[in-house]
């Protein structure tokens, strides 16, 4: 039986994902603040699995001063975002879910909007296969720099969670990228060749 356009519009998650997903991916979306903090956390209980040895508190606090550049960095990406969408973080949120699963708007306003989002995240994964390889090289380093001053325990947990992460970051680059650029094709109809032709 088809699904109402209330019920459409309802579920907005990810195909295959229950409402609920849609509605905590919305709330984290709205506030990147707790997206900061949900990060650190996860970040520091991980670096715990590794490091019993050291308190909570002084792996927590570490782990915010080196992540200082790195929200920098997400806070600015964010702001541009923001105005690409058209201002708010509710249109930023809106954007990306229609991105996500692949509804191209039909407003104007928001096919600019969608067009100029997906124009700035595609500038800037122009170098994610580049940014990969140093990643990593990094976490490669580090694995063996493990392997020849620690323990095997901490050794094998640090090599299992490089090849999980580089993993999921290639994963991740690759389906976005295939994201923008369907999306970029289906609103090519937009740019000024489309219009004039």
């Amino acid at each position: 039986m088809p699904l109402s356009e209330s019920e459409r519009v309802q579920n907005t998650g990810p195909a295959g994902q229950a409402p609920t997903a849609g509605r905590v991916g919305r709330f984290l979306g709205r506030h990147l603040w707790l997206q900061v903090v949900l990060s650190l956390l996860a970040a520091s209980a991980l670096i715990m699995l590794l490091f019993p040895e050291r308190s909570f508190t002084s792996v927590l606090v570490r782990t915010a001063v080196t992540s200082v550049g790195a929200i920098a960095v997400l806070v600015a990406r964010r702001r541009k975002e923001k105005r690409a969408a058209g201002g708010s973080a509710d249109d930023l949120v809106s954007l990306d879910l229609r991105l996500r699963n692949g509804e191209v708007p039909e407003a104007p306003q928001e096919r600019r909007a969608m067009r100029d989002l997906v124009a700035q995240r595609l500038h800037r994964m122009r170098h994610r296969r580049m940014g990969l390889v140093l990643l990593g090289v990094l976490f490669g380093g580090l694995t063996v720099v493990m392997a020849l001053t620690r323990d095997a325990r901490q050794s094998i947990g640090f090599g299992v969670l490089t090849v999980v992460f580089v993993g999921w970051m290639a994963y991740q680059g690759k389906v976005q990228d295939r994201r923008l650029r369907t999306m970029r094709a289906a609103l090519g109809d937009d740019s000024p060749e489309g219009r004039s032709g």
